[in-house]
């Protein structure tokens, strides 16, 4: 490419970023209207989407998580349907199922979409389904069509989910297996709000006043959004970072003692994919066309600590995987 190519190239994101970055102020501003001081959870929630990838909300009833799914669809513009996930919810209860039709010409068997078909799906409290049911979901999250009696269909564009899950309650729960845990691009972990946030959602949610969110963005814009954050340039010293960052939460491949010891098993190449693309999402929420290394360490946690496990520890001395991983993201950068 020439040099005039390539400078006409960076000028046409130049361009791009600016106008992004005014419209995803407006979604944020928007997503504000409902959703009171979640500004991290936010944040995250749409670095994962800009990502292209799907998120796991963690947090104990009453966080605005579901509401939070509804506001974000609702500002991004997007069709969104939601699932509540049961002991008793079958896999034809979200891809849809055949049915005998009767005709004059005969019978034939139609396929019914279930809710799964629409741009962002809500599953809520995902881990009280059985594994069979939780397992429906995992062609859909990685290959973006579901099969059903031999037959394919595609889902829509952009296809995202968000699902939820309560880490209070376990009874009646089935946790999720490593290969659904891996098709998250995040995980957020959603706390309680601080004093006076809450003192807001008491005085502002208990009255009569009805808030409209207003869609900043449709489906086409969403995905040159995300077309956009592919194209964002990465500096070394930050893919440099991700890489050696990754490698050092391996027990097989790392350095660190306490990784060797305490880590059963380290994230895949896989983790390093969803921390580069949402580094890139983050800094375009934030202003920046290219990200840095505090985007590393802000989202090492969401990016690798579901695609990890600590070995059992029997004297409960040995700290925390969040811990841990932050003191893996400050080493590498």
């Amino acid at each position: 490419m020439s040099e005039a190519a390539t400078a006409t190239t960076d000028k046409d994101i130049v361009a791009e970023a600016d106008a992004a970055v005014e419209v995803l102020a407006r979604v944020r501003s928007e997503i504000g209207k409902v959703v009171f001081g979640q500004d991290r959870v936010v944040e995250l929630t749409l670095a994962g989407i800009l990502a292209g990838g799907h998120v796991l909300l963690i947090g104990a009833p009453g966080l605005a998580k579901t509401k939070l799914v509804e506001t974000t669809a609702r500002a991004l513009g997007l069709d969104w349907g939601r699932v509540q996930f049961t002991p008793d919810l079958m896999p034809g209860d979200i891809l849809g199922s055949e049915i005998l039709d009767e005709s004059a010409s005969g019978r034939s068997f139609r396929f019914v979409k279930g809710p799964i078909f629409t741009s962002l799906l809500m599953a809520d409290e995902i881990n009280r389904a059985s594994p069979r049911t939780q397992s429906a979901l995992l062609q859909a999250m990685q290959e973006r069509h579901v099969t059903v009696a031999g037959a394919s269909y595609d889902l829509p564009k952009p296809f995202h989910v968000l699902a939820t899950q309560n880490p209070i309650e376990q009874e009646g729960t089935y946790p999720l297996p490593e290969a659904q845990l891996d098709r998250f691009l995040l995980k957020i972990d959603v706390e309680y709000p601080d004093m006076e946030t809450e003192r807001r959602i008491l005085v502002e949610t208990t009255g009569l006043q009805d808030v409209v969110v207003r869609a900043q963005l449709d489906s086409e814009k969403l995905i040159a959004l995300q077309n956009l954050v592919r194209r964002m340039p990465v500096p070394e010293k930050v893919l440099e970072a991700i890489i050696r960052l990754v490698r050092s939460a391996r027990p097989e491949q790392s350095e660190n003692t306490q990784v060797q010891k305490r880590v059963h098993w380290g994230p895949s190449p896989r983790a390093g994919q969803a921390l580069m693309l949402a580094a890139r999402s983050r800094a375009l929420l934030r202003g920046r066309l290219a990200p840095s290394l505090d985007d590393v360490e802000a989202l090492a946690d969401p990016a690798l600590g579901h695609r990890m496990a600590l070995a059992y520890d029997p004297t409960g001395t040995g700290g925390s995987l969040s811990k841990l991983i932050a003191e893996l993201a400050a080493n590498a950068a």
